[in-house]
């Protein structure tokens, strides 16, 4: 006689384990895809056009854009129209897409915008009774010997987003939050040159160090004078930067 112990009745849990381990792997399904061509195609155009490899005036087709990246025509209109959407293209029905010319009066507005939204921002820290959590993470990043500094240009663009961001975001005003990074999205064409050369790099260091110091020290009158000095200083050098690497990126392809 078998001594083998019965066989247990297979359960709902245990037969779907039994055909997921049989199963073959399951593919992305076709929109997704897609999906994830047009966010790659967009991604590098974007890049492209903060980097000046594509020049305002250029003009393109969608089946060039999609033999140079290896794309087919409908996540590259995907991501063309994205762009469009966000200023940076305009798309003619006889001669194609072409690569906006950098409007600065449009900017000019924008950065006024930004400093009004800052400046109300800092009025409502200076009136906490403590400081807002999230100036912690600020301090750690921006009140640091020299030594300490960061030199990379990205590293310290992204870092400079944040901590006007972060200034923003911890008034409490979800609202001001979103219209202030909506607008930091359509400078950062231009705004991520300003640390393009160290001594502006250095510049925002110290700028941010006394900014977020009268900040924490209740000094209205001083924060917002020593904020509305550093936007300004950096909108003017950013299009001075933006010109010269303009008439540089022209000049190259003149060659």
């Amino acid at each position: 006689m078998s001594t083998r112990p019965a066989r247990r009745p297979a359960t709902a849990a245990s037969r779907a384990r039994a055909t997921a381990a049989v199963a073959p792997a399951t593919t992305l399904p076709a929109t997704a895809v897609r999906s994830n061509l047009a966010e790659q195609a967009y991604a590098r155009l974007k890049a492209e056009i903060h980097d000046f490899l594509l020049v305002p005036g250029d003009r393109f087709s969608e089946a060039e854009i999609g033999t140079r990246l290896g794309v087919s025509r409908t996540p590259v209109r995907e991501a063309l129209f994205r762009l469009r959407n966000e200023g940076f293209l305009e798309v003619e029905s006889k001669s194609g897409w072409y690569v906006r010319p950098i409007d600065f009066d449009k900017l000019e507005q924008l950065y006024d915008l930004r400093v009004l939204l800052e400046l109300a921002s800092v009025a409502k820290l200076c009136t906490r009774a403590d400081d807002a959590p999230e100036l912690d993470a600020l301090k750690k990043t921006w009140l640091l010997p020299v030594a300490e500094r960061l030199s990379d240009g990205r590293e310290v663009g992204a870092l400079d987003e944040q901590f006007h961001a972060t200034l923003v975001r911890a008034a409490g005003n979800a609202e001001i939050a979103r219209v202030h990074w909506d607008v930091t999205e359509r400078i950062r064409i231009i705004r991520r040159l300003d640390f393009t050369r160290g001594d502006r790099i250095d510049a925002t260091y110290t700028e941010h160090a006394k900014i977020l110091r009268a900040v924490m020290q209740r000094k209205l009158d001083q924060a917002q004078l020593l904020l509305r000095s550093h936007v300004e200083q950096s909108k003017s050098e950013v299009r001075k930067i933006t010109l010269a690497m303009l008439q540089q990126a022209r000049t190259q392809l003149a060659r």
